[in-house]
């Protein structure tokens, strides 16, 4: 497998343990994707000028802020290199919200990586708010370090409805990528993939369903998801494939499944009804509660395994 040329694996560093453990993550991905490592840190500049001696005005904390910034990318690089010598790392401080300057790297980087909270989040939420901005409005992937990555664990992927046919309807070319990428780094890493579909009754019409023959729906399910992996399976023969098939849980599964794995896909939206929104419900259930590292993936940012 050719890596892309020149690609970059960004991190963004805020001081936090968080994000000093999504350092870590990135660093180790580098190396796997053979890649170089971008550590940025942002400064919000603040325009209030505070009562008081010129001093300790606004330049004073511009000044500040990226002094801290520097020490942060400091701590962050050293944490790069203990667990990845030899890495190539490079590093900046920009201007602007969290989120505004990752959005920016990652117009530029094969995948972003954030922890799960950072310095100025409340400790009771499981998630904080640049994660969930980030994840949903980056160019490119985005990882979410949470949890604990298992090195030998499969990559758990959530395949959406439909047998690959049906991409203009809105659940093909965000899952396709989605599955691209979890194939891609199942082949990276010698692992299995475990591709989980839910599927349920609620789209049915509810006069039929006291009828309905349940063992045979899961059976044309099961077959459905098949014809779905079948032509990725094509293009890595050497991933083992565990096909699993579910009446509705999405979330619950890919939950459950996260416990051991190391790694979790999803796209960031599902075939729900609302399907205007930037994050859907089963990608904020598993950000919220998987118990392993989750990507991202976003239907503009692409995979770099392409289709098959």
């Amino acid at each position: 497998m050719t890596e892309q040329l020149g690609a970059v694996v960004v991190a963004g560093v805020d001081g936090s343990d968080a994000a000093l453990e999504a350092t870590r993550w990135a660093a180790a991905e580098a190396v796997r994707r053979a890649a170089r490592l971008r550590l940025a840190a942002a400064v919000g500049w603040t325009t209030f000028r505070p009562v008081g001696l010129p001093a300790l005005g606004q330049e004073y904390q511009r000044q500040a802020g990226a002094r801290a910034a520097e020490e942060h990318l400091e701590a962050a690089a050293e944490a790069a290199r203990a667990r990845a010598p030899g890495l190539e790392i490079e590093r900046g401080v920009r201007g602007g919200e969290a989120p505004v300057v990752l959005r920016t790297e990652s117009e530029r980087a094969a995948l972003v990586v954030v922890g799960t909270r950072g310095r100025g989040g409340f400790t009771g939420l499981l998630l904080g708010s640049v994660a969930i901005a980030v994840a949903t409005t980056a160019a490119c992937p985005v990882v979410v370090v949470r949890g604990t990555s298992a090195p030998t664990g499969p990559v758990v992927v959530g395949v959406d409805g439909g047998d690959g046919e049906d991409a203009d309807e809105g659940g093909g070319s965000e899952n396709d990528a989605a599955l691209g990428l979890a194939f891609e780094e199942a082949a990276r890493r010698s692992v299995p993939l475990v591709a989980v579909h839910a599927w349920s009754e609620a789209v049915l019409d509810p006069f039929l369903v006291p009828l309905l023959d349940r063992s045979a729906v899961q059976a044309e399910q099961e077959k459905a998801l098949e014809r779905r992996l079948a032509g990725w399976s094509v293009k890595y023969p050497g991933v083992e494939v565990r096909a699993v098939s579910v009446v509705d849980g999405a979330a619950r599964e890919l939950v459950a499944r996260s416990a051991g794995a190391g790694l979790l896909v999803v796209g960031s939206r599902g075939r729900g009804p609302v399907t205007g929104a930037l994050l859907g419900s089963v990608s904020q259930a598993v950000l919220h509660h998987a118990a392993c590292p989750v990507v991202v993936v976003r239907p503009e940012a692409g995979a770099a395994g392409g289709s098959p």
